[in-house]
């Protein structure tokens, strides 16, 4: 799914990111919102994702990056 992301960010629901973040261990804030915030501990900065539909790419893109930070600090 992830690299389904980074080729094309356009039209992904905010389940598959959440998916996405529960899989890798990021935490999910405020899931029932108007945003969806997410984090993970001992990495600077964070995500914040409007949870309508369809997430507009640079979103998806703030959260690659936020995953990109969450795997290179675990390697």
């Amino acid at each position: 799914m992830i690299a389904k992301m980074r080729r094309n960010s356009r039209d992904w629901r905010i389940e598959s990111l959440i998916s996405v973040a529960k899989h890798y261990g990021l935490t999910v804030r405020n899931p029932n919102g108007s945003h969806v915030v997410f984090s993970f501990p001992g990495v600077l900065g964070e995500a914040s994702v409007p949870a309508h539909r369809p997430i507009k790419p640079v979103y998806v893109v703030q959260f690659l990056a936020l995953l990109d930070a969450v795997l290179a600090k675990e390697e």
